[in-house]
């Protein structure tokens, strides 16, 4: 769950399928996303 009245957010997530971590970014202006990346962090 995202709390879109940050506008900034990074934070770390494991991967459902194979477990490995993911760092997602998103960004918000006024509540609409204006930015997501999901960016593997192998091991």
């Amino acid at each position: 769950m995202l709390d879109t009245s940050v506008s900034f957010q990074k934070y770390v997530e494991d991967c459902e399928v194979c477990c490995n971590p993911i760092e997602l970014s998103v960004a918000y202006e006024n509540t609409v996303l204006t930015q997501f990346s999901a960016d593997s962090i192998e091991q």
